[in-house]
């Protein structure tokens, strides 16, 4: 009897010892997948920020991953904070590639949320305000379209993506009425509307997948060239894309000051061709001006999907200045408006 247990007892030693060691194994793998896990986050968010620094994304694919650059910079601080709380990630160099990785994030990303240095706008400077929006070839409400241009007294606005049934739906909901002055290519995908009247208005002469609509107005006695914006999309053509944006970039460097582009650029402050468009042509992004740099305006009227990516914006040269920016939802639209005011600087 005595033997028995003796063995029983050996047996189930046995078996524990194999357990603790399984265990332990199964502890042991689970700490290296974790650990390998970590080292590719931090090789692609590596990846990601030369491509963002060398501007590898213009006439490329990579021009996709790179609208993604802000949610990449949350990323980074959590893989700086996760090994505080998981002792198996903690490791020198990891550690101080994701220090470094987490430096260079912030430093790129910070200064779109701290509202730049402006001249003293005079209390009486005259001011415009300006609205762009995606239409979703027509589908957007054209009664809170309506709507949204009387609540926010616009002055000049922007549509793309209108064709010509919806043009007559915004003329039956009384866009005519708020807006008279219209420069209207449904053929062109890009259209005006103002309260002021147009003047030099037809398609832009820019080698543009589709033709950008061109006008001027008159606001405190200078003339404001405006140019409504559509370009074609990185995933369908990015070289395509580019040649847009570089397009654009030409037609900026010669229309001085008093400029404004606005419209679905397809683009976000991170890619290279907008940074070159903003650079070479002088022009301020006017949510970034406003320390208001991470908008996202599409996709909208998404149930269980909030707006991710910043597509629309209002740019403007440097004979105005910004003084407020907002994004609005129109129903049956699957990008936000964005409406702008500006201030002309003497």
């Amino acid at each position: 009897m005595t033997n028995i247990s003796t063995r029983t007892r050996a047996r189930r030693t046995a078996g524990g010892k194999r357990d603790t060691d399984r265990r332990g194994r199964r502890r042991g793998l689970l700490a290296r997948s974790a650990y390998g896990v970590y080292v590719a986050l931090l090789a692609l968010l590596f990846l990601l920020l030369v491509v963002r620094l060398a501007g590898l994304d213009a006439g490329t694919l990579l021009a996709v991953p790179v609208i993604l650059f802000p949610y990449a910079a949350v990323l980074s601080v959590l893989t700086l904070a996760t090994p505080l709380a998981v002792p198996s990630l903690r490791s020198r160099w990891p550690l101080l590639v994701a220090g470094l990785l987490t430096t260079a994030y912030v430093v790129l990303l910070v200064p779109r949320f701290v509202p730049h240095k402006e001249p003293h706008i005079p209390p009486v400077a005259p001011e415009l305000r300006v609205a762009t929006l995606n239409t979703h070839v027509g589908q957007g409400d054209a009664h809170a379209l309506v709507e949204l241009v009387k609540s926010e007294r616009i002055d000049v606005l922007a549509v793309q993506e209108l064709p010509s049934a919806g043009i007559t739906a915004l003329a039956e909901a009384g866009l005519g009425k708020v807006l008279p002055h219209q420069e209207l290519h449904p053929e062109n995908d890009s259209s005006l509307y103002s309260r002021l009247p147009l003047t030099h208005g037809g398609p832009l002469k820019a080698a543009t997948a589709w033709p950008q609509t061109a006008a001027q107005v008159r606001v405190g006695g200078r003339t404001v060239q405006l140019v409504a914006v559509h370009t074609y999309y990185p995933l369908g053509d990015a070289d395509r894309w580019t040649r847009d944006m570089t397009a654009l970039t030409t037609v900026a460097r010669d229309s001085g000051p008093d400029t404004v582009f606005l419209g679905d650029f397809n683009a976000s402050t991170d890619h290279a061709p907008m940074r070159d468009l903003l650079a070479s042509g002088g022009l301020k992004d006017t949510h970034a001006e406003l320390g208001k740099g991470w908008p996202r305006t599409w996709p909208a009227n998404k149930s269980l999907l909030p707006p991710l990516l910043h597509l629309d914006h209002v740019l403007h040269g440097s004979g105005l200045a910004g003084i407020s920016v907002a994004e609005r939802t129109v129903p049956g639209t699957d990008h936000r408006a964005v409406i702008a005011r500006l201030a002309l600087l003497p």
